[in-house]
């Protein structure tokens, strides 16, 4: 029987209006409206195709055919036609069921809906599948008191109150750029269980796809099944050893060119826990925004992308880390992600942004790449289990399964795909999961194909199944041979179609040139302030200055006021000046070798986004380090010099100083060389300990006739040097009966000095360039 003889048809009509209208004066539907369009109504039951289109919040949204979106009252069927409360009828193909921009605007506002408005929301849509059974929506003359949700008519609600209203941002013309991959391969050679044994591991089988401007490819998939390194090949980031296939952008393969046009997102968010948000995003507008843009520009930019990320309450809050209390997660993506746009870029590639993420934060993340990509950006990310409302979100898709390709295509068609090969889910679940069973071979709560049975009946043995189900390694080779006999042939014919590309951006693509955000100098000095601000908090901590002072007045207190007046005093004294030595030598070491390996990953991301010289940030990183590390020397000296009765001289307390202060860039850089040259924390200080031991023995205290075949340790160790320049500085004629050794004018001992402040340099530059960081 039709459910309109049961019904009242005015009367449900009356009803209908009230559920998916907002009156005028608080635009949000009223308790009696929700309560009197759900009266009456029979309780549905939808079958599998109605309910992949429904998603968390009980909206029922469409992505073929018959599939009803419901947002904020309105109505559109995906890819046919959508019917508004006013009457109006909206046609979208492709299967987007209404105006991008005016679907942004509508999520922003379901978005900021209480639980409560959300649970009569959901109530009210249950009645929506009547509309499928003939049932005519009322016209504006049905309901005079109530108005179609036009675009823009919330946009003062904000998206998120902690994190402050997003705004538009000026988005200026980007040359897009068309993806295509083809039968992409990547091998990895891989240390066997015996030394001298390798083994060679393919990590992707022939995976082929395209996206294009506009457009959000989702890479989805289980752990481990190499959506990370699919992302990695596209972006041109893993390149050893070389990925087999043919990757092409514009038609056209990787150049240095595209490195300035692909922002790349990594999934650990690779920030400086102390800059603030607003510091992060202008430092990087610095260094990534074309040179023709002023430093004025340049910061306008960044706190553009601030207002459009929702993050002014938070723009004076550091960042953060695992060990730094800042924003929250949430807050910290978005800002990876602000570092990634603010150059307005024609590629952008996320490796799953929403993970540790809550669902309505991971929500306003992937609307926002949508947001993106309909500025004519190519977007592809990697997700690792997605709602349904995200996964309906997605232009296209791609399964991953071992390395291997199980569906690519329209992501509004891979429920039509599995249920042509016979493989539905029998009850109702999210679409992502269950594509992630099917992936890892779970066929829990699935219809098992009929050609999958009579494998298992005819080819394999009983242990190859598990409580009835087909083991899942005849689940995975089932599902790539279903895609390679229907999908794949039909799939590369459309990718491997020529694309419409004019004359200056192929000229761009094949022989654009590297391009600089900065000059040299520039980089030099934004990043020497940028190393000075993040750095000082850790240089000037109270547990850092406490080591300092107590070593210092301990030290002043053992040789309080010694005298030179006697010989047993005198070697007092020559004592402590070799402590200056072994200490200053030690410390600025043993701190310095984590220098490169504790910014490796932020380096490698920078570096590989072309953000500055190589040669720019080893010097600014060294040199920022050096007004931090010489204060505390200093105070250091001025404490112990005083209480120890040292000479009493200002020309001799300078010299000490500066004597000091050299040895303690020698032995820094001496440190930085074995850190860039291992690149390992344990390795590192392994060597840097067992070598510093054998300086300080060489150091010419302990022992003064050393064998001729080790004596030209010494000449090696900054230990030597110091120690003998201080002896130099301190006495001029010391007394012959002292076991000290013969010194000169001190020239010889300060140029051994000062080559070894520039010859270890030198040595960790060359370790850095030979690592290809990103280059």
């Amino acid at each position: 029987m039709d459910i309109r003889e049961k019904t009242n048809v005015p009367q449900w009509q009356a009803m209908e209006a009230k559920g998916l209208v907002r009156a005028k004066s608080d635009h949000q539907l009223t308790e009696s409206e929700a309560a009197a369009a759900t009266t009456g109504l029979p309780k549905l039951h939808p079958t599998w195709h109605e309910w992949q289109g429904v998603d968390h919040s009980g909206n029922l949204g469409g992505s073929g055919a018959g599939g009803v979106e419901f947002f904020s009252g309105n109505l559109g069927l995906g890819g046919g036609a959508g019917v508004d409360h006013s009457g109006t009828l909206s046609t979208k193909s492709g299967g987007r069921s209404h105006v991008k921009k005016s679907r942004s605007t509508q999520l922003r506002n379901e978005d900021d809906v209480s639980s409560a408005a959300l649970s009569r929301a959901s109530s009210v849509s249950l009645g929506m599948s009547f509309s499928l059974t003939g049932f005519i929506m009322p016209t504006d003359d049905a309901v005079p008191d109530s108005k179609p949700f036009c675009e823009g008519e919330y946009d003062d609600i904000p998206e998120d109150l902690e994190a402050g209203v997003r705004t538009g941002i000026e988005v200026e013309p980007t040359m897009p750029i068309s993806l295509k991959f083809t039968d992409v391969t990547y091998k990895v050679i891989l240390k066997g269980a015996e030394p001298g044994k390798s083994e060679e591991k393919e990590i992707l089988h022939g995976i082929s796809g395209s996206v294009e401007p506009g457009e959000v490819l989702a890479l989805m998939g289980p752990s481990g099944s190499g959506k990370t390194t699919l992302l990695n090949v596209l972006g041109g980031r893993l390149n050893h050893p070389t990925p087999g296939g043919l990757i092409t952008y514009n038609d056209l393969p990787y150049s240095k060119f595209l490195k300035s046009r692909i922002g790349f997102v990594t999934q650990d968010d690779v920030l400086f826990p102390h800059l603030t948000v607003r510091e992060t995003l202008t430092y990087a507008a610095y260094l990534r925004l074309p040179k023709t843009l002023t430093k004025k520009e340049k910061e306008k930019r960044a706190l553009d992308v601030i207002s459009e990320l929702g993050l002014q309450r938070c723009q004076d809050t550091i960042v953060g880390g695992s060990f730094v209390r800042g924003v929250s997660g949430g807050e910290r993506k978005r800002v990876s992600i602000g570092n990634e746009i603010i150059i307005n870029p024609s590629l952008l590639l996320l490796d799953e942004p929403t993970s540790g993420l809550d669902s309505t934060t991971a929500l306003r993340i992937i609307q926002m790449l949508q947001d993106i990509a309909e500025a004519g950006k190519t977007v592809i990310t990697t997700i690792h289990q997605p709602s349904s409302r995200l996964f309906h979100k997605f232009d296209k898709l791609i399964l991953l399964g071992k390395g291997s390709l199980l569906y690519y295509g329209k992501a509004s068609d891979t429920m039509h795909y599995f249920s042509s090969i016979q493989c539905t889910p029998l009850i109702a679940m999210n679409p992502a999961e269950f594509l992630l069973d099917l992936a890892n071979g779970n066929m829990n709560d699935v219809t098992i194909p009929s050609a999958l049975e009579d494998k298992e009946q005819t080819g394999c043995t009983d242990h190859e199944t598990a409580k009835g189900k087909p083991f899942p390694s005849l689940v995975h080779e089932y599902l790539v041979e279903a895609y390679e006999t229907r999908l794949a042939e039909k799939e590369k014919k459309n990718i491997m179609m020529p694309i419409a590309m004019n004359d200056e951006n192929q000229l761009k693509l094949n022989y654009g040139r590297r391009e600089w955000g900065a000059t040299w100098w520039e980089q030099y000095s934004i990043l020497f302030w940028r190393g000075i601000k993040e750095r000082k908090h850790d240089y000037f901590s109270w547990l850092r200055i406490s080591q300092v002072l107590i070593i210092a007045v301990i030290l002043g207190l053992l040789w309080w006021q010694s005298t030179d007046k006697t010989a047993d005093g005198l070697q007092d004294q020559i004592g402590l000046l070799f402590f200056f030595g072994v200490f200053w030598g030690f410390l600025p070491v043993m701190t310095s070798i984590f220098t490169f390996s504790q910014e490796r990953a932020m380096l490698k991301k920078e570096r590989s986004a072309d953000m500055y010289r190589l040669s720019a940030y080893f010097l600014a990183r060294t040199s920022s380090d050096l007004p931090l590390d010489l204060l505390l020397p200093i105070l250091f000296i001025v404490i112990i010099y005083f209480m120890a009765g040292l000479r009493l001289n200002a020309g001799t307390f300078f010299l000490t100083v500066l004597t000091v202060l050299l040895e303690i860039v020698a032995a820094q850089g001496f440190g930085l060389a074995i850190g860039a040259s291992l690149m390992d924390v344990k390795k590192a200080t392994t060597v840097a300990s067992v070598t510093v031991m054998a300086f300080m023995l060489a150091g010419g205290f302990f022992v003064n006739k050393v064998p001729v075949f080790i004596a030209w340790l010494r000449y090696l160790s900054f230990n030597y040097h110091t120690y003998r320049l201080l002896l130099k500085v301190q006495y001029e004629h010391p007394p012959p009966s002292l076991r000290t050794m013969k010194i000169s004018n001190g020239m010889a001992e300060f140029g051994a000095l000062m080559a070894m402040v520039f010859g270890y340099r030198l040595w960790a530059y060359i370790a850095l360039r030979r690592m290809k960081l990103g280059s």
